[in-house]
């Protein structure tokens, strides 16, 4: 009770609204242990239950749908594969949550809830949901607090992260000081990928006595500061790093290659021609210290032919990889195929696509988004179309929501409003989406075409699913709304607005909870 009391402040303080990977860039890093959550697995019950509250839960009451939960055997694999099909959706998953109460409960299905609710900025909620897991004996983990600090940190609070990465020893039942030197490189990769990276120095500085040094640690600083394209501060800390006597490992070496390939526009012509030079200077020390470049390493050097748009020399570097005995992995391919796209080469980039999968390399969402920014940029929505089909029917890959956006936003600027909704329910059905960008693209893209009634009602869902609409959303629509001479459906709205803020069902009473307004 006592230690509840002293940090009182820091689970209910009143904050301003605003894959789990440990390092910045999947590109760049490789660890052993990552803080994460479970994967979607197939499971036709909790398939059953997420699309029946998803169907039938009200949001503006207690949970509907309970009654007919009865008789459902849940299990904590049930309990976290729910959760997981109602990750875009934070008020049912919480309604859900609090009806499961009356089972077992895991550490996984509170870290699952505690990242779904800091998505949309509901930290205190996030709080309260770390203390009754304290109260109710439930083993709280790093991933607790890890997800957590990144979403603080991904929403500008660093501030509140850093505090609660401090006072997160007393929850985890572990020395102050094993907490620093085991746990800070996750803190100091967040703020860096998110940043932060004049803050993640003042805390390293600060801190540096506690730490074990090594060369993780400096990577991660390095990377940072050639995240700010400053690589003069970044090169500071490699040759500290070198002064204390540790070794830079090929990691070290790709994220300097990656900083100066990618610290500046290439444009105008010229700039591209140094930027090669001195990443082929790099090289050229890596072979001198007994580093060998990786896959990596020339995925970084294809990544910026790619965007100095030299097509040629992408693919001559691709064949030297592979003379040298180096398998392209689906980062390279990737690079490859959007400077073939972005160079209007779509048919060599789809040779190329082929020729990677024959390889054993399958494709990715994003390989494939490729191709859709190039259609979108040719305003070839049929051809987008055709392959958004070739996608479903092929068993690759799925569109992520990334996918999804791009098609959305391309189909409701060219007025194939029909092909967007159904888009839409396909999005829905795959479980890929909505998110927040989303919501906002439809939105926006209705008020754009003046279908003022469809841009309210996806609005209305938006904010009953938990999202919280940016500010330019509500001036959008509410400048639009009054525009049109619909001050009425304005106040209708408006009104509605207000009981989501206030009225929750009794589910709900417990919690914290912000309105869902700005």
């Amino acid at each position: 009770m006592l230690v509840r009391f002293h940090y009182r402040s820091l689970f209910f303080a009143k904050t301003p609204v605003t894959s789990l990977r440990y390092f910045c860039s999947s590109r760049l890093h490789s660890i052993d242990q990552t803080p994460s959550l479970p994967q979607l697995e197939p499971s036709n019950d909790a398939d059953l239950i997420s699309q029946l509250l998803l169907q039938h839960h009200n949001p503006f009451h207690a949970m509907e749908s309970s009654l007919q939960l009865n008789g459902i055997s849940f299990t904590p694999f049930l309990i976290n594969q729910t959760l997981l099909r109602l990750k875009h959706n934070s008020k049912i998953a919480l309604s859900f949550f609090h009806y499961s109460q009356n089972y077992p409960l895991d550490t996984t299905a509170f870290n699952i809830l505690i990242d779904i609710l800091c998505k949309v900025h509901q930290f205190d909620v996030a709080w309260q949901l770390i203390v009754q897991m304290e109260t109710k004996s439930v083993k709280i983990n790093f991933t607790t607090f890890y997800l957590l600090i990144r979403r603080l940190i991904g929403s500008g609070l660093t501030r509140q992260a850093i505090r609660a990465f401090s006072e997160m020893h007393v929850f985890l039942d572990e020395s102050e000081d094993v907490v620093w030197k085991c746990y800070f490189c996750y803190l100091l990769d967040t703020l860096c990928k998110y940043g932060y990276v004049k803050v993640a120095t003042e805390v390293f500085n600060k801190e540096k006595w506690r730490l074990e040094l090594n060369c993780k640690v400096y990577t991660i600083l390095i990377y940072g500061w050639c995240k700010l394209k400053n690589i003069d501060r970044a090169k500071r800390f490699f040759d500290e790093m070198l002064d204390k006597g540790i070794d830079p490992n090929v990691v070290s070496y790709n994220v300097l290659l990656n900083g100066i390939c990618r610290r500046a526009s290439l444009h105008p012509d010229g700039r591209s021609e140094k930027v090669i030079r001195d990443a082929e200077k790099v090289f050229d020390e890596m072979s001198e210290r007994g580093v060998e470049p990786d896959v990596t390493s020339y995925s970084i050097l294809l990544h910026v032919y790619s965007r100095a748009h030299k097509p040629e020399l992408a693919l001559e570097k691709l064949r030297v990889m592979r003379h040298k005995g180096i398998c392209p992995n689906i980062v390279t391919y990737t690079s490859v195929i959007k400077c073939l796209c972005s160079c209007g080469r779509i048919e060599d980039a789809e040779l190329l696509l082929e020729q990677m999968v024959s390889n054993g390399v399958t494709p990715t969402s994003v390989t494939y988004n490729c191709f859709f920014k190039e259609f979108k940029g040719r305003k070839d929505v049929d051809g987008a179309l055709r392959l958004y089909g070739k996608m479903k029917e092929g068993s690759f890959c799925e569109p992520s929501v990334s996918t999804f956006n791009i098609l959305l936003g391309m189909l409701l600027k060219f007025g194939r409003i029909g092909v967007a909704r159904d888009i839409w329910d396909d999005m829905k059905d795959s479980g890929a989406g909505p998110d927040l960008d989303s919501y906002t693209l439809l939105i926006h893209g209705f008020c754009e075409k003046q279908k003022w009634k469809t841009a309210c009602e996806f609005f209305m869902e938006m904010i009953e699913k938990g999202f919280l609409p940016q500010k330019v959303t509500f001036e959008t629509l509410y400048r639009g709304l009054i525009q049109a001479n619909m001050l009425r459906t304005w106040r209708r709205l408006k009104k509605r607005l207000d009981e989501e803020s206030i009225t929750f069902g009794s589910e709900f009473e417990n919690y914290h909870l912000k309105p869902y307004r700005r």
